[in-house]
C-alpha cells in the first residue's frame, strides 16, 4: 500500500528494550582485565633468584604505573574513550578511582621495596613523583573528605572536632580546594609526576632483567604519557568548537539560572540530555565549566541550566550579561531515555531537571516509552514548573509528580516502585540531581530488583 503524506511524516518510534549488558561495566571490566593480565605476566616471567619482598614491591610499583597511566588515558578527551566508558562523566569517575588505587599501590611500593640497584637520580625522581601525586590526591579528595569516613562514624568525627578546628576544616576544603578552575590547572601536572615515577622505575627496577616485564612496563608508561601529551599539546587543535554569544541570562529560581546562547557561525549539534563544556566570558574573566543543556537540539539557541553549586556559578547572574562571548566544545554524556525499557521512571532533583527538560522540549507525540513516571523534587515551587506541566500534558504516557519538600514528604523509593505498575525487572530508571539523592535511589532500586543495567545516572562532579 503506498504511503500517505501523513505516514511519511509520522515520527519514528525508538525501539525500547531491556539492556542485556550493562554498558557502564565495559570500561571497568577492561581495567580489571589489564590489572589481572599484568599480574599474570609478573608471575610467569619473574626473574629467578629475587626475594619475595622485592618482587612484591616492584610488582606494586608496576601496577601503580599501570593504574596511573589508565587515569591519563581516561582524561585524554578522546571520543573513543568516552564511548568505551559510557560517557565522559563515567570516565572522570573511573579516573578518580584508578588514581587513588594507583597512589595506594605506589605508596606500598615505596614502603616495601629496597633500593638494590639505585642510580644517583632515580630515587629522587621517585620521591618527587610520589610527593607530587600525593598532594594532588589530597587536593582532589579535600572537598569530599567526609565521604571517605564510614557513615556510622561521621557524626562522631564531626562531633569530635572543636568548633574552631571544624570551621577551619570547612574553610580549607572550600577555598581554594573547591575552585574548579584552580583545581583543573593544578591537576594538569598529574602526567608530569607520573613521568617522574615512570623514569624512576626504568632506572632502578631490578626485575627488569626480564625482557617481557621491561617492555611491558615501557608500553604501559609510554602509552599513558603519550595520551597525556596529546591532551596537553594537541587535543585543543582537534577539538570541535563553536562560537556563541550570550543572548539572555534568566533567573529561574534562587539557585538556578538559565543562559541562552545564540550561534555566531556553525550551530552546535547535540542530543537531548547531553551536557557541554562551555568557555564563558564573565566580568571577572573567562571560565571553563561543564553545564547541562536544557534546550532541544532543534531550538535556535542553546540554553544551559546553571545551578549555584559553588565557584563562580553562585554569582553567575551578576557576572554574565547579554553580548558576552562563549565557546562550546563537543557535546558529552550518554544520559538518554531511548536506552531504557518501555516502562520508565525519571527522577530529578534541583539542577538535575535540566537534561529531563531537554527531553521534554525535544519529544514529539508517539516517540516516548509506553509509561513514564516523572518525579521532580524541589524545596519550594518547582523551577520550570509551569512549562514542565504544559510539556508533560502533551504526552499521554507521562505521569507527572512534582514534589515540594517544604510542604510534602520527601520522595520515597516505595512511592516510586508503587506507582510504576510493573515488575522491577521490566523498569528503567533515569536519575539526575544531588549526589546523596541519586546514590540513595540507585542503590535502593537495584536492591528492589531493578537491573543495574537499567539504572542510569549523571555524575555532575567531574573532578
Amino acid at each position: 500500500m503506498p504511503m500517505t503524506p501523513d505516514t511519511e511524516l509520522a515520527p519514528q518510534r525508538p525501539h525500547y528494550r531491556r539492556a542485556w549488558l550493562d554498558a557502564k561495566l565495559i570500561g571497568p571490566l577492561s581495567i580489571a582485565a589489564l590489572v589481572g593480565a599484568l599480574a599474570v605476566l609478573w608471575v610467569v616471567f619473574r626473574p629467578a633468584g629475587e626475594g619475595l619482598p622485592q618482587l612484591l614491591g616492584e610488582f606494586l610499583g608496576a601496577e601503580g604505573v599501570l593504574l596511573l597511566s589508565i587515569g591519563l588515558v581516561l582524561i585524554s578527551t578522546l571520543r573513543s574513550v568516552e564511548q568505551w566508558f559510557n560517557g565522559i562523566d563515567h570516565a572522570a569517575l573511573w579516573h578518580r578511582r584508578v588514581n587513588i588505587a594507583g597512589m595506594v599501590a605506589i605508596s606500598l611500593h615505596a614502603l616495601v621495596t629496597a633500593d638494590v640497584q639505585a642510580t644517583d637520580i632515580g630515587p629522587k625522581l621517585g620521591q618527587i613523583g610520589l610527593i607530587g601525586l600525593a598532594l594532588l590526591t589530597v587536593w582532589a579528595i579535600a572537598p569530599r573528605w567526609l565521604s571517605f569516613v564510614p557513615k556510622r562514624l561521621r557524626l562522631q568525627v564531626l562531633g569530635s572536632l572543636p568548633r574552631v578546628t571544624g570551621s577551619r576544616v570547612v574553610r580549607l576544603a572550600g577555598i581554594p580546594f573547591r575552585s574548579y578552575a584552580l583545581w583543573r590547572f593544578v591537576h594538569r601536572f598529574t602526567g608530569v609526576f607520573v613521568a617522574f615515577g615512570f623514569v624512576h622505575g626504568l632506572l632502578d627496577g631490578s626485575m627488569f632483567g626480564s625482557a617481557v616485564l621491561r617492555w611491558t612496563y615501557l608500553v604501559i608508561g609510554g602509552t599513558g604519557l603519550a595520551f597525556y601529551l596529546y591532551r596537553e599539546l594537541l587535543a585543543r587543535r582537534f577539538a570541535r568548537t563553536y562560537d556563541y554569544q550570550v543572548e539572555s541570562v534568566q533567573p529561574i529560581s534562587d539557585k538556578l539560572v538559565e543562559i541562552a546562547l545564540k550561534p555566531l557561525g556553525r550551530r552546535f549539534e547535540y542530543r537531548a540530555g547531553q551536557f557541554a563544556i562551555l568557555h564563558l566570558e564573565a566580568r571577572d574573566g573567562w571560565h571553563r565549566h561543564p553545564f547541562s543543556i536544557a534546550s532541544a537540539p532543534a531550538d535556535a539557541n542553546v540554553r544551559v541550566a546553571v545551578g549555584a553549586l559553588g565557584d563562580f556559578t553562585s554569582d553567575i547572574a551578576n557576572l554574565v550579561a547579554p553580548g558576552m562571548p562563549a565557546v562550546i566544545n563537543s557535546p558529552h554524556g550518554h544520559f538518554d531515555y531511548r536506552r531504557g525499557t518501555e516502562r520508565q521512571v525519571w527522577i530529578a532533583g534541583g539542577i538535575g531537571v535540566a537534561p529531563i527538560l531537554s527531553w521534554l522540549r525535544d519529544a514529539t507525540p508517539g516517540t516516548l516509552p509506553t509509561r513514564v513516571d516523572l518525579y521532580f523534587s524541589s524545596r519550594g515551587p518547582a523551577p520550570y514548573g509551569a512549562e514542565i506541566r504544559e510539556l508533560a500534558a502533551r504526552h499521554d504516557s507521562i505521569h507527572l509528580h512534582l514534589i515540594d519538600t517544604s510542604t510534602e514528604p520527601r520522595l520515597s523509593l516505595a512511592g516510586v516502585l508503587g506507582a510504576a505498575e510493573c515488575p522491577p525487572r521490566e523498569l528503567s530508571a533515569f536519575i539526575c540531581g544531588p549526589e546523596v539523592m541519586v546514590n540513595a535511589f540507585q542503590k535502593g532500586l537495584q536492591r528492589s530488583g531493578v537491573r543495574a543495567a537499567n539504572v542510569h545516572r549523571e555524575y555532575y562532579n567531574l573532578r
